[in-house]
């Protein structure tokens, strides 16, 4: 789960402005997730008897959602409010899923996503864009190194295997690594030079 990555990911083409609040669309809040994270999922929080608000009418209700996105889960809670955003005494079943849907946007925030609206800024942070970028272009550079290697060994019969054990071995101290595609640029450059000898 890469929160920046995330972060980045300007949605002002999807928000609109009720009472001089920002709104980001639930609908367009989860394609824009789902299509950084695909296997994402997402809970709304039940009671005993299987409803979806907790409260009463004295101190108004409150709805709860989790996300899970990997290994990592997040969860959320919003009052049922009017569109003055003050806590209804007696919402109607619109109201809770309206509640429901704003909590589950709000919940998203909480992995990046539209967070900076929440902040009161107009777009991601220019610094956090910059970073995701280098991050990126790095990521680039490192799978065409691999794969220049991984050609070079190939011409002189050297496995993916057969390199990561040889780096291994040289590394006794240190936690195995069981994926080529987990190396450093550093040791990919290092491998790629002892090939070349």
């Amino acid at each position: 789960m890469d929160f920046k990555n995330v972060y980045a990911i300007n949605v002002n083409d999807f928000t609109e402005k009720k009472n001089n609040l920002t709104y980001l669309s639930w609908a367009n809040a989860w394609k824009a997730f789902v299509e950084v994270y695909p296997k994402a999922t997402y809970k709304i929080v039940k009671d005993e008897q299987g409803k979806t608000y907790f409260g009463n009418s004295e101190d108004g209700y409150m709805v709860y959602t989790s996300v899970t996105v990997e290994d990592l889960t997040h969860e959320m809670w919003l009052p049922v409010m009017d569109f003055k955003n003050k806590s209804m005494m007696n919402p109607t079943t619109f109201d809770v899923n309206k509640a429901i849907m704003r909590c589950l946007t709000k919940n998203l925030a909480m992995f990046g996503l539209g967070l900076y609206i929440y902040a009161g800024e107009d777009i991601p942070n220019e610094q956090d864009q910059d970073r995701i970028e280098e991050k990126k272009m790095k990521e680039s550079v490192k799978v065409i190194t691999l794969q220049i290697l991984q050609d070079k060994a190939k011409e002189k019969g050297i496995t993916d295997a057969q390199i990561l054990a040889k780096l291994n071995n040289n590394t006794p101290d240190k936690e195995h690594i069981a994926d080529i595609n987990l190396l450093t640029q550093a040791q990919l450059n290092g491998i790629y030079k002892l090939l070349n000898k």
